[in-house]
């Protein structure tokens, strides 16, 4: 029943347990700061290593978000293949690995398979064992330098290790700036024209030849 002009408010329970039962979030720019500062302050403990692991571009589902890219869970023992990294060095050196998914189209295999190369051509691999380096290992020279360069570059890019990004090559520009040959808006409403109106047409059509034979 719609309440109408100046009547008592049935059941009306406005006497809320304030202390425990709601919530506010006045300290939301604080949590803001302090968020961030944890995440510097781990970025320091662990550098010149970055804080997350490589990720997977992967597409948005659905039809409405597929023209987007994202960070996926993880690579595919088929792009790990491909690139040449052992599926179990591959989770000890910062690549996270999904056994589960599975790639779909060549376009997301070659993609992913550069990232993978281009983070291996990147990839500074500190010996466990300074006295006692294993093949592939950094030397002592590329480690001190790693040291020095990264610590402050991974302290302010925390969470950057080969952004992904969803811009478009044409940066300016207007949809007028880009003639077309033909008018695809009056394409369109001629083709639903025609698909409605083709009873109509071929009943004036019938008619008109009946007619033109009675004359005869």
């Amino acid at each position: 029943m719609a309440i109408k002009h100046n009547q008592q408010i049935p059941h009306n329970h406005f006497r809320k347990d304030w202390q425990r039962r709601v919530r506010v979030h006045f300290d939301q720019a604080g949590k803001k700061k302090s968020r961030r500062d944890a995440r510097q302050a781990k970025a320091a403990q662990v550098a010149p290593r970055p804080v997350d692991k490589l990720r997977p571009v992967v597409r948005c589902p659905t039809i409405k978000y597929n023209r987007r890219v994202r960070a996926g869970r993880g690579f595919t023992f088929a792009e790990l293949k491909a690139a040449g990294i052992p599926r179990k060095l591959a989770s000890t050196i910062g690549i996270s690995v999904d056994p589960r998914r599975q790639n779909l189209s060549e376009e997301s295999l070659k993609a992913n398979v550069e990232r993978l190369k281009a983070y291996k051509s990147k990839l500074i691999l500190f010996p466990r064992k300074t006295k006692s380096p294993k093949k592939g290992d950094a030397s002592a020279e590329e480690v001190k330098a790693a040291k020095e360069a990264g610590h402050k570059e991974h302290v302010k890019h925390a969470s950057t290790i080969l952004p992904i990004s969803n811009k478009t090559e044409i940066k300016e520009g207007k949809v007028s700036d880009f003639q077309s040959e033909e008018n695809a808006y009056k394409k369109l409403r001629t083709a639903r024209s025609d698909a409605r109106l083709v009873g109509v047409r071929e009943k004036r059509a019938k008619a008109k030849a009946e007619e033109a034979s009675a004359k005869k």
